[in-house]
């Protein structure tokens, strides 16, 4: 596999570090996720658990090891010395100043191991006048402009439903850390690697902000219509909704060609896509006409044979029952050793000559203590005397 032989330690927890690490070892690097004893990381505890199992943990936890110890303790730190010692990348959400106060600063980790590649998972970045602030996904969705630009003409502010910048956070990073690793094997150098929630937020503003830096005029909601695209958005099929995205004058035209609406484009409202955009009641009005005629079926075969994008509006179980995304794999299920059956997310990158593999389901809390802790060359005495102390 891609990052076979890497070996990743995992100080992270809830979902902007679990999701990059778990990146990391779809792609066949050795996680070891360490944490806090009889504790672990607090989603463990959080979202549905139909067999004893957080499905909210299973999400961003597979094909990793926990080792789960004390780091309060000067015991549970030398472990960690140890571990760091024999790996190449650590990776941390805490606060800026947390690794710093453990002992485990930038400085202390080149002294472990020069060529160690380290990862700081922030709420706003290492400095700056918000640094030290906590932060969660909806604060950053909410300070990078995106919720502004969220939502229906005349609406408030509105988030997106998934973690976005936790995500976002997440998939920066570990893009990160395979350069700092490539850059490793060229220079035998470590590298510090930082993302920061609200600057990923920010980052796929993306046009929107583009078009604010030429104009200086604030973009604003406008729901599922698109100022680039026009007309763009949902309509009302004789039996649901259908989703349309004709991306430019081209495919508009073999749009209104299977619609029946060849006239419109001779309309002086309707000439460019500025026009459009502004005149879009009255267009998305007869195309809404034209659409409500027919079932939705009728709708997917024509106009993908025309080459006019569009799809079907569909809920979380009629998507996940979709063929392609059967085909693609985007839902696995796993067999846990205690837990019995559990369905994930598939792996949204796919390699053709060495796929991500299901290797390791998500582990129960220190279930690799023993292990991982002989591997490190630690007798069963010491580990005894680790576990007497409540360091493991």
């Amino acid at each position: 596999m891609q990052l076979q032989g890497i070996r990743v330690i995992d100080l992270t927890r809830i979902v902007s570090g679990p999701f990059c690490t778990m990146f990391l070892a779809d792609m066949g690097a050795e996680v070891i996720k360490i944490e806090t004893p009889g504790k672990g990381d607090p989603v463990r505890k959080q979202g549905e658990s139909p067999n004893g199992f957080s499905y909210y943990f299973a999400t961003f936890n597979r094909n990793k090891r926990s080792l789960a110890i004390d780091l309060r303790s000067e015991e549970g730190k030398d472990v960690l010395r140890k571990l760091l010692a024999t790996a190449d990348v650590v990776v941390n959400n805490f606060r800026p100043g947390v690794m710093d106060a453990m002992g485990f600063g930038r400085e202390a980790l080149r002294q472990i191991k020069p060529d160690l590649v380290s990862c700081n998972l922030t709420g706003f970045g290492l400095d700056g006048p918000y640094a030290e602030r906590p932060s969660f996904d909806f604060i950053a969705q909410a300070m990078s402009g995106f919720m502004s630009v969220n939502g229906d003409e005349g609406e408030p502010p509105m988030r997106a439903a998934p973690p976005i910048s936790d995500l976002l956070s997440g998939m920066y990073a570990a893009m990160g850390i395979m350069a700092a690793l490539l850059r490793r094997d060229r220079t035998g150098q470590g590298e510090e690697v930082t993302t920061a929630l609200t600057d990923s937020m920010t980052s796929v503003m993306s046009f929107l902000a583009s078009n604010y830096f030429a104009t200086g005029k604030l973009p604003a909601r406008t729901g599922n219509d698109n100022a680039l695209v026009s007309p763009y958005g949902m309509f009302d099929a004789s039996d649901g909704q259908v989703a349309l995205a004709p991306s430019n004058d081209g495919v508009y035209a073999k749009l209104l060609t299977v619609l029946g609406l060849d006239h419109l484009r001779e309309r002086p409202e309707f000439l460019s896509n500025k026009l459009r955009f502004q005149n879009r009641k009255q267009i998305n009005a007869e195309i809404n006409v034209k659409i409500g005629e027919k079932p939705i079926a009728h709708w997917i075969e024509v106009l993908n044979q025309a080459g006019v994008p569009c799809g079907r509006v569909l809920n979380v179980q009629e998507a996940f029952d979709d063929p392609q995304t059967q085909h693609q794999q985007m839902r696995l299920t796993i067999q846990h050793p205690d837990h019995g059956r559990l369905d994930v997310l598939g792996f949204p990158i796919k390699f053709t000559d060495d796929p991500c593999k299901m290797y390791r389901p998500p582990p129960n809390l220190g279930g690799d203590n023993m292990a991982v802790l002989t591997e490190l060359g630690l007798s069963s005495e010491a580990i005894d005397a680790l576990k007497a102390q409540g360091v493991i």
